[in-house]
């Protein structure tokens, strides 16, 4: 019958696993989707528009503008990057503004030198600059990892405006800003991301189709067992007891 224990737990493994098809896996590639298309718009839209002063700005990848000073003293590196599917080290330097509030300001990308090493950079400009940046929000390392020194310089894991107050002492507001081309202090500027819609809406479309599929399966085997003629309608043969075999035996000779 339907009700053995073998059939029951087949049942629960499609159900439970259609179901996180349609709660999480496909939801999950549909948000991704979402926030891709967002990055892109936000991106797309900042080509032409005119960089206006960080303490007016909102929103990521805006593209703004920073009067002030650099902070040398504060840098750090963010290590374990990947910048164009090398192996990179991004170098984060405190950026005082005219106002006296104090940003971080990733000024770009350095390759390691031999294999894991921080190389030779320029230093930030010293006196007063004026840069043009893109606005991004913090990063967050997930194993929370803190800061360390090496080689005189301080490591973070993450590009994050808290990890660096937290390593220098200074009081940096969120977020960071990213270097666009020909600002000074910027090393290798990192490129934007590609303005495609990527897989994501694919794969939620797959994930939906799987669990239609796995639900659909189910459905199919259990109206073999159960139709007539089905497995579950055809009896099995009795296996016949020696006395029973005996007694047939018996009455055939006679």
């Amino acid at each position: 019958m339907l009700l053995r224990p073998g059939w029951l737990a087949l049942a629960f493994v499609v159900v439970g696993f259609a179901t996180t098809c349609f709660t999480l896996l496909a939801p999950w590639q549909f948000t991704r989707h979402d926030e891709r298309s967002a990055t892109n718009s936000a991106i797309q839209s900042s080509f032409d528009a005119t960089p206006v002063p960080i303490e007016s700005a909102s929103g990521e990848w805006r593209k703004v503008t920073l009067a002030g000073t650099y902070v040398p003293e504060a840098e750090a590196v963010a290590r374990l990057r990947t910048v164009q599917g090398a192996a990179a080290f991004e170098v984060l330097t405190p950026f005082r503004l005219s106002s006296g509030a104090v940003v971080l300001v990733d000024r770009g990308f350095v390759r390691p030198v031999e294999g894991v090493k921080v190389p030779s950079f320029a230093a930030a400009p010293t006196g007063p600059v004026s840069l043009v940046a893109r606005l991004r929000v913090d990063e967050r390392d997930p194993q929370g990892r803190p800061a360390f020194e090496e080689d005189g310089r301080t490591h973070v894991y993450a590009v994050d405006s808290r990890a660096v107050a937290a390593a220098s002492g200074l009081t940096i507001s969120g977020g960071y800003v990213q270097l666009e081309e020909g600002s000074p202090g910027v090393l290798g500027a990192l490129p934007l991301p590609q303005l495609d819609a990527g897989p994501y809406f694919s794969y939620a479309l797959q994930w939906i189709a799987f669990g239609a599929m796995a639900l659909l399966g189910l459905i199919y085997f259990t109206w073999r067992e159960i139709k007539p003629g089905g497995a579950l309608r055809t009896e099995a043969p009795r296996r016949r007891s020696v006395a029973q075999i005996l007694a047939d035996d018996e009455a055939h000779a006679n």
